[in-house]
């Protein structure tokens, strides 16, 4: 059987609580492929790049905030019809002072993960909401 094989992508997510256990997500621009749609903020590793590196990195060029990032909290696989998505979810906790905005991205909302369903997520990210209406905000890593 022969085909073309689908495009991995390797991916990192944060998911940045409050200490009111609300979850930050952010919503997708115009110009980006699924456009307007809502994510965790993250994106892809630079070669050379570890996950976390990659996920502070991320944080600070999509909202402008630095992080503690946390140990992988879920792995999640997600396949499009032109290419596969590897998820490394790691719980972020911002550093004292930080405020998140929308520097590369269009919006962003802080909800409860039982507000969650209430927003076009993006499939890929969707296994997050039923994990994080289940069990709550992962831990967060110490500053």
């Amino acid at each position: 059987m022969t085909g073309a094989v689908a495009a991995r992508k390797i991916v990192v997510a944060a998911l940045v609580c409050d200490d009111d256990g609300r979850i930050l997500i952010t919503r997708r621009r115009p110009d980006q492929p699924l456009p307007d749609q809502w994510e965790f903020p993250g994106g892809k590793i630079e070669p050379g790049e570890s996950p976390q590196r990659a996920l502070a990195r991320e944080l600070v060029e999509e909202i402008g905030v630095r992080v503690a990032v946390g140990t992988v909290w879920d792995v999640l696989h997600h396949q499009y019809p032109s290419y596969e998505v590897l998820m490394l979810v790691f719980p972020c906790r911002l550093r004292a002072g930080e405020e998140p905005r929308a520097l590369q991205v269009a919006d962003l909302a802080w909800v409860r993960p039982s507000e969650l369903d209430r927003f076009d997520i993006l499939p890929a990210d969707r296994p997050l909401i039923e994990r994080l209406v289940r069990e709550g905000a992962p831990r967060l890593p110490a500053i």
